[in-house]
């Protein structure tokens, strides 16, 4: 009686674990459909909107990277997808940190209203877990090709090891500079082997492209398959706005690709922006992308 009486308070003083990564993606992947779920009863901005974080970053082509909610939304408003009906959306894969606090999901998305043509699209999310919930921080969507597409869950991008989460601005700074670094070391390989060797030599063997195709481009091999043997990059690329887990093993790069030469004007050409969502096996591991 004794013992148990000891255990029963040693449980009661103990402090209360940590969420396993895979409760945490779960909690995660219930988030992104409990947003859908409510979209398609919203409104379609105040729908697509409700998820985003204050400091949503959202590339889009022409207009660079939009930053902040507030200019996140006006693109929306001006998009003729979505000034009528309801904006609904279903992930097919998602990742978590290993300290729970940040991770991304990617999925497909249907638009309300416009051309017909591109209401069908894929979408991918970066999110990081605020005081009031899982809020999207990096947030691409595009229309997709015609075709039949999958629906089935791919197996979860868990960690390999759990940590405890930090929020001293010491650490923090030293993970985003460390994936910044591998972005730019990324870029810089592309321009001696060319961006086909790159992005092998660069990515995880469950890496994602969703620039091409009615689906997603799923396993390095599709990756690659991509880009041809051209010789050294025509365009180099930076990051400008991260966000790191404080695990160390999961975060995104934002920035603009730049093609190298000016344009017939002499002028620099414009460029485009990206997001890239980036893995890592233990916290001092290779930086690889997992999804862009």
């Amino acid at each position: 009686m004794l013992r148990a009486l000891f255990l029963a308070l040693l449980a009661i003083a103990a402090p209360a674990s940590a969420k396993s990564p895979k409760v945490a993606l779960d909690e995660l992947l219930a988030a992104d459909r409990a947003f859908s779920a409510a979209s398609a009863k919203a409104e379609p901005i105040a729908g697509i909107t409700a998820m985003l974080d204050e400091e949503a970053a959202m590339p889009l082509a022409g207009k660079g990277i939009l930053i902040g909610k507030a200019a996140v939304t006006d693109a929306f408003k001006a998009s003729p997808a979505f000034k009528d009906g309801h904006v609904t959306w279903a992930p097919v894969r998602g990742g978590i940190s290993a300290d729970g606090t940040q991770g991304f999901t990617y999925g497909f998305l249907t638009a309300g209203s416009g051309d017909e043509a591109k209401r069908n699209r894929k979408y991918l999310s970066y999110w990081v877990k605020r005081p009031a919930g899982w809020r999207v921080v990096a947030y691409r969507q595009q229309p997709r090709e015609a075709g039949d597409v999958s629906t089935a869950m791919f197996e979860p991008a868990l960690p390999g090891f759990e940590a405890k989460a930090k929020t001293d601005a010491a650490t923090i700074a030293v993970l985003n500079k460390s994936l910044a670094d591998a972005e730019k070391a990324f870029s810089d390989r592309a321009q001696v082997v060319g961006l086909k060797t790159a992005f092998r030599e660069n990515g995880r063997q469950d890496a994602m492209n969703m620039y091409s195709g009615a689906g997603f481009s799923y396993g390095l091999d599709a990756v690659v398959a991509n880009f041809k043997d051209e010789g050294p990059a025509k365009i180099h690329w930076s990051t400008e706005r991260s966000f790191v887990a404080s695990s160390g093993d999961l975060g995104v790069s934002i920035g603009t690709i730049v093609p190298n030469e000016p344009g017939a004007d002499g002028k620099p050409q414009p460029g485009f922006p990206f997001f890239t969502v980036w893995k890592r096996d233990t916290p001092n591991g290779p930086w690889r992308y997992i999804a862009e």
